[in-house]
């Protein structure tokens, strides 16, 4: 049916939401993308596992299914693992329907997210639960979102296991990769090339040691309708060697149906307007606050109060992939020959720390660092500090440099993956971009760009109007959930449903 006026029925399933389970980022996005095309008029349910850590009296469940037998498919063993979905309505009527599948060996007995060795049967328990429980639901997605690879075998199922059941046959799958790195249990790059996943092979049973060594990765993006990625560069840069991380052959193959699309962030949060992290709030119209606010960060970190100085903001792992191999071979002649401020915050390899705080000793007045993470000072930085760097190795999306923008914070950054798709290089000719971008992986590039940066804030008129063109741009969840929108219609469409 080609009717984009059409409700659809939407569910999300995941090893991590927000607000229930969040063990990283992927919680967050889950919850957020939800919630936005619930906004749009949409039908949106998630789907996760009960973990221990999830109240019930906090959150108010009820049962929904009892005693759901999940056929495990082991010979002569254990035919079935029984479960429990639960339900959580949602408060107040703004967040989504939380569907819970409970199993006390698998999830309730577990306080965390992941780390387990048997991962593996955790995660085919749920996307068998899944499968079983739409059966008998009275509730029917148009289509399912499965995210990474602990949900990799939903897609693999409904083609193989479930191609001939007359409901969930015509669900259309899409296959959402945040993070790539992470392929299962058993990476390609881990595994010796004769024991490497085709995806062609059946799935084992539950409990087969086979299990653990397939490629979940490799068959939701084989088996599902559509897979996406978190940026349109990203989604291009993984059919090469050099970020595929071996399965660019393979989503080579695929590559019509492979979709980029930006992830959004909260701009009621992230809102210099009103964001209760920002001391003096300001807007487009009047930057006032944003100098006030930069004072207070200087007073904070220690610096020298002063305007006119160019202050750097880095909000990040102290990581390579976040390049800092790059930094270290450029932080000495960058303090010694421009008069500028550095702001460090983060935890990560010592290797870098140890750089950072050499180079705080040898140069006090122009480098301070935080290394711990606290969720509040992202904010603070974002609303004072002139820009914000983000040399990146490899990006899929990266949500820093957004927030940044949203706070009128100038990124500096690398060509690659997300940054690639939300900055555009300044060109002071045209008076155009929102940033500063360097394309090779290389320390002099990262030298240029952050020289090119300083020059132009110099010009104070010229980078008020650069702050006000990043001010302007549209990063929000809402749009990105308009495109996902359109590419479910799209799926539908060619699925004739």
């Amino acid at each position: 049916m080609n009717n984009k006026a059409k409700k659809l029925k939407i569910l999300f399933v995941a090893s991590e939401s927000a607000p229930f389970a969040k063990a990283g980022g992927l919680g967050d996005v889950i919850y957020s993308l939800s919630l936005a095309l619930k906004k749009l008029g949409q039908d949106v349910r998630i789907m996760m596992p009960r973990y221990g850590t999830i109240d019930l009296k906090k959150n108010k469940m009820k049962m929904e299914l009892k005693s759901l037998k999940v056929p495990t498919d082991q010979p002569g063993g254990y035919p079935y693992l029984i479960c429990n979905v639960k339900k959580n309505r949602g408060r107040n009527g703004a967040s989504i329907p939380t569907y819970f599948l409970e199993n006390m060996e698998y999830y309730e007995k577990r306080a965390n997210v992941y780390g387990y060795s048997d991962d593996h049967i955790r995660w085919i328990l749920l996307c068998r639960g899944v499968l079983e429980f739409l059966k008998v639901s009275n509730w029917k997605p148009n289509i399912i979102v499965a995210s990474d690879w602990q949900t990799g075998l939903i897609p693999n199922y409904l083609k193989t296991v479930y191609d001939k059941d007359s409901i969930l046959s015509k669900i259309g799958t899409i296959f959402a990769i945040h993070n790539l790195q992470y392929q299962g249990m058993c990476d390609f790059k881990f595994v010796q090339e004769t024991e490497r996943d085709s995806g062609k092979e059946p799935i084992p049973d539950f409990f087969n040691p086979r299990l653990a060594k397939l490629n979940w990765m490799l068959r939701g993006a084989i088996y599902s309708d559509i897979v996406t990625t978190v940026s349109p560069t990203y989604s291009r840069e993984i059919l090469t060697p050099e970020y595929g991380e071996g399965l660019n052959k393979i989503f080579a193959e695929h590559r019509e149906k492979i979709f980029g699309i930006l992830n959004g962030i909260d701009y009621e949060e992230n809102n210099p307007e009103k964001s209760i992290h920002v001391p003096v709030k300001y807007n487009i119209k009047n930057l006032d606050g944003k100098k006030e606010n930069k004072i207070l960060l200087q007073k904070k970190f220690g610096f020298s109060q002063d305007d006119s100085v160019f202050l750097i903001g880095m909000v990040s792992r102290l990581t390579e992939q976040k390049g800092f191999d790059l930094l270290e071979k450029m932080i000495g002649p960058l303090l010694k020959n421009l008069s500028i401020q550095f702001i460090f915050l983060g935890d990560g390899e010592s290797r870098y720390k140890e750089m950072i705080k050499n180079a705080s000793e040898k140069f006090p007045e122009k480098i301070k660092y935080l290394f711990e993470f606290d969720p509040n000072l992202p904010h603070l930085i974002f609303s004072g500090a002139d820009a914000l760097l983000m040399p990146s190795k490899f990006e899929p999306c990266g949500i820093t440099q957004i927030q940044a923008m949203r706070y009128g914070c100038v990124p500096i950054v690398r060509k690659t993956g997300g940054l690639a798709d939300t900055v555009e290089d300044f060109n002071p000719q045209k008076k155009e971009g929102t940033g500063f971008v360097f394309q090779d992986y290389d320390p002099m590039d990262l030298f240029i760009a952050i020289v090119r940066a300083y020059n132009c804030f110099n010009f104070r008129n010229e980078w008020k109007q650069l702050v006000k063109r990043v001010l302007k741009k549209d990063f929000s969840w809402k749009k990105s959930a308009k495109e996902y929108l359109a590419l479910f219609h799209q799926l539908l469409q060619k699925k004739n449903l």
